[in-house]
This record gives C-alpha cells, structure tokens and sequence, in this order.
C-alpha cells in the first residue's frame, strides 16, 4: 500500500483538542523550564532517568530521576534550570550534551511525563504542562529504553502502538506492514523484540513509534547499538516523513557525527541549560581559523623529547591520545616537531581536521569531557 493510499490515523490532531491556535510556523515553545531533583545523598541522582516511554510513545511509566545538571551541597539535583526553546515545524531540532546534562528530563517534561517545578511547554499550541494527556495525541516518543515490547514480536509492537493510538485493526496491520517493509524488519517481523539484538531491537522500536502517524516526533538517542545500514533506514525514514507530511523532528544525542549530519539547528545544552542554539554550522564558526590535531601514541608519549614535552602542556591528554586545538600554522609546527626523529618512532597515529560541533561545545565552556563521538 502506497503512502497516498493508506488510511488517515484516526488519533492525528486537527485542532480538536482545544488548543489556542498561536502556533504558526512553530511546532514547539519552551520558556523558563526548570527541574529539581531532591536526593537523600549528594552521590545520588547521577545515573540517567531512562525509559520514560518504554512503549515508543507518549505514554509509559516514568524512570528514576537522575540527569544531574546544577547541584549545591543541599542534595538538590537540578536537571534543568530556565531552558527557553523554540522549534520550528518541519525541522529537525536537536539537543546536544554530555551525559547527565539534562537533555532526558527536558525531553520528560516536553512529553508530558514529568511536570515541571516551574516554566510552560506548548506543542502545536497546546498546553503541555497544564494538559499533559495531550502529549500522546500530538507527538510519538522513543525512549531510551522499550522494555514494555520486549514480550511482543516485531510486528505485533507496531500493531499495538497503532491501536493504542486510535488506529483501527486493519489499519493498524496495514500501517505496521508498511513501516517494517520500509525500514527492512520484514524478516523479523515475528520475532519477539526480547530475543533481538541490542540495534534490532532499537531498530523495531523505532519501528513502533512511525505507526500511527504524529505531527511531532521525538527520539532520544535513536540510533544506538544500530549498524550503519540500519541508521540509514531510520534517516531516511525520517526525511521522508518531513518532505511527505511536514514531521517536525526532536533527536537528543551526544553523538557529535549524527549531530552535525542530520540536524537543521541544534540546542547545546550542559548542566542543566542551553548555552547556545544555532545552525551546526553556525556553531563551528566559533571556533573558524582554528583546527584540531590528533595524535595517539603507541605506548607512553616520549615527554623526554623537548618538543613533546612542550606539547603536553596545551594538549588534552586521554591515555595514549593527546588533542590540541590551535591555529593552522602551529599546527604545521608541531606536525614538523612530532613526525620527525625519536617522537615520530613513538607515534602510532595522527589526524588534523577543522573544528567540529564538539570544539565549538568545549569554546562555548562545556566541561571538559567533552562529547561522544
């Protein structure tokens, strides 16, 4: 069945659920959202509340608090402190951060699966933090973890997400075949998600969160543990939902390489705030006219070599990989210096490249740490 030919899900929003209609040109608004975590112990609340939706969509149990942004010694975790965004309809919007930055309580509260100490959350118009119900009507979600499928082969995952969003049998069925003919999950289509792989089993979620078509659709870390020909499928999913039916898209990642590829803007966000929101490119300008050296040792740097010796005190130092980020004719220099005698004897490898999402986050004052890459 082609995409002109399948039936309209019955649950897609038409303005039915009595929002104020002030949304033109934007999918949705965030201003002065704020979170706090209250810990019996300063250690805890360092691990990921995860899973939120464990179904795929805007329903589900909530995890365990924990995306620790800004902290003081009263045991108070505040995962998101005055985030102001905006999301523009049809766009592919992303949030950018470390681990623990506060990127999955954000999107918590944008689902409608955590209320927020203080702020407002509109999608389409509506009213999130007063009418949280009607998240799951306007939006899918794919959470970090899916555990409520695991029982459910692939293609009765799909089916059920359909239903539970007001899709009919038939068109449920229908719908689910399309999606998993498209992204290559025939073959798997009635294995139980349980016994799939770590990206199959990410790959069939994702699966279930495109049937039952919604206006928004947010991803958190979508791709993880997926091959590069199942990441494939899912963009290109993706694109196609944007060109055919307008979808606007939030993806969170600290995937740097997925960020600059697939994103129209990107929010960086670190403890718990947005430090910057820009174009990826935009962003890189940041750091424009600089480059990035990379070297990696094979054992111990040789820092009794004079020039090594000087390189370590501006390099970031990772085990045998060293990085430093300088200006284009340094980096000639210490190219010369490393690729020369007993220092190029002890270098296994080297790479120089301009600046990514990554060195701009580090110049905007992230910590230190960096992103994944």
């Amino acid at each position: 069945m082609s995409d002109t030919d399948r039936p309209a899900p019955q649950a897609r929003p038409q303005g039915d659920l009595g929002g104020t209609g002030q949304h033109t040109g934007q999918c949705c608004t965030v201003r002065d959202l704020a979170k706090t975590y209250r810990s019996p112990s300063r250690g805890l609340g360092r691990g990921r509340g995860r899973g939120a939706a464990g179904n795929g969509s805007a329903a589900g149990n909530g995890g365990a608090p924990g995306n620790g942004g800004v902290g003081g010694g009263t045991g108070e975790i505040r995962a998101n402190d005055g985030i102001d965004l905006d999301i523009r309809r049809g766009e592919v919007f992303g949030l950018l951060g470390p681990n623990g930055a506060g990127k999955s309580t954000l999107v918590r509260q944008l689902t409608g699966l955590l209320r927020p100490d203080r702020g407002s959350v509109h999608i389409l118009g509506h009213d999130i933090v007063r009418h949280p119900e009607r998240a799951a009507r306007l939006l899918a979600y794919l959470g970090q973890e899916s555990t409520a499928l695991d029982e459910l082969t692939v293609a009765l995952a799909a089916e059920t997400t359909g239903r539970l969003r007001g899709l009919t049998l038939a068109q449920a069925r229908s719908e689910s075949a399309d999606v998993l003919a498209e992204l290559g999950l025939e073959p798997l289509a009635h294995r139980p998600l349980a016994k799939l792989s770590g990206g199959q089993r990410r790959l069939a979620c994702f699966a279930a969160a495109l049937v039952g078509e919604r206006p928004l659709l947010v991803l958190d870390e979508p791709t993880t543990g997926m091959d590069p020909v199942a990441r494939r499928a899912v963009w290109s999913a993706v694109d196609r939902r944007r060109a055919e039916r307008g979808t606007t898209v939030l993806l969170v990642t600290h995937n740097v390489i997925e960020a600059e590829t697939v994103l129209d803007r990107v929010a960086v966000v670190d403890h718990g705030r947005v430090i910057a929101c820009d174009t990826p490119g935009g962003l890189k300008a940041l750091v424009d006219g600089d480059v990035r050296l990379d070297l990696v040792w094979r054992a111990e740097a040789p820092t009794e070599v004079p020039a090594v010796a000087r390189l370590a005190e501006q390099a970031e130092c990772t085990g045998r990989r060293w990085t430093v980020r300088t200006s284009p004719e340094q980096a000639r220099e210490l190219v010369a210096a490393v690729t020369t005698g007993p220092a190029f004897a002890a270098l296994d490898d080297f790479t120089l490249a301009t600046p990514s999402l990554e060195d701009a986050y580090l110049k905007l004052g992230g910590r230190g740490g960096g992103l994944a890459k």
